[in-house]
């Protein structure tokens, strides 16, 4: 929750439409996946799922963000906290028990790790999801719109997997971009780290529709509708096909960048690039 009191997401349920509206709500932090953003989605998504009159979910975000993806200011600040839990130790002044329950109240960074479930909390849902593509999607945020099974984008938004310009290697955007654009383009994406425009996502096959922005919602709605006028086990089962195919050798990528994040993670770089990016410098790297 932020200082103000307002939620980090925003949880709507239309029941007569037989949809519902996931909006995160972080705008002064670009709706970065930091603060409760991840507990209160998990909340929200397993009601979605248990509740047989919701068909269908729109993702979108507030301000001028999709989502900014990890919040590195965030992780930055508890990289040294956990730092300096791990310098205790060493000191003698905690014990390795207290060490673990330090570094673990501390929690995770960002909420839910994207790599830690590659399948996707939305692809692997039940229920198709739409991704209304506000504006900006660095990051994690681009994957939260990979996750998704269609996207509309604002003509103002844009794309990134930007990763490895921190010294991180991405999460989900590894094992879905090459499945949801042809393979230069992904690995073009991925290597570089630039931006994507709206229109360069919609002509690659990436983005399905790119409108006005004033035209996003009320299109994602259109859609959602459309979808939501089907027999829901009808939709559920064409869902179900398609994540075959989506989750096709998945095991082996999960399993894959699992052993490029150890090593990555366990890096000098990773440290610097988050800590780079919070104190507004350009990295250092040191290839190790």
């Amino acid at each position: 929750m932020s200082e103000d009191g307002r939620p980090d997401l925003i949880y709507e349920k239309f029941p007569d439409k037989h949809y519902a509206i996931f909006t995160a709500n972080r705008p002064e932090r670009l709706n970065a996946s930091g603060g409760e953003t991840g507990r209160l989605l998990d909340e929200a998504l397993r009601d979605f799922t248990a509740d047989a009159n919701m068909t269908v979910g729109i993702v979108t975000g507030v301000g001028r963000a999709f989502s900014a993806g990890m919040d590195l200011k965030e992780r930055a600040e508890k990289d040294g906290q956990i730092a300096e839990v791990r310098e205790a130790f060493e000191r003698g002044e905690i014990s390795a028990e207290e060490r673990d329950k330090q570094i673990t109240s501390i929690g995770a960074l960002g909420g839910t790790n994207p790599g830690a479930a590659a399948g996707g909390q939305f692809a692997n849902n039940p229920k198709p999801f739409i991704a209304a593509v506000n504006g900006l999607a660095m990051g994690g945020g681009t994957e939260r719109a990979m996750d998704c099974d269609i996207r509309i984008a604002s003509r103002n938004a844009w794309f990134a997997l930007s990763e490895v310009k921190r010294g991180i290697t991405p999460g989900t955007g590894t094992h879905f971009a090459p499945r949801l654009m042809p393979m230069g383009s992904a690995m073009m994406m991925l290597l570089t780290g630039e931006n994507m425009t709206a229109d360069e996502a919609w002509r690659i096959g990436f983005v399905q529709e790119v409108v006005e922005p004033d035209r996003l919602m009320p299109r994602a709605i259109e859609v959602a509708e459309a979808i939501a006028a089907n027999a829901p086990l009808a939709v559920q089962g064409v869902k179900k096909m398609a994540q075959f195919w989506r989750q096709f050798g998945m095991s082996q990528s999960i399993q894959l960048w699992g052993e490029m994040f150890a090593r990555v993670t366990a890096s000098e770089d990773s440290k610097e690039g988050p800590k780079a990016f919070a104190e507004k410098r350009a990295p250092v790297w040191k290839g190790r």
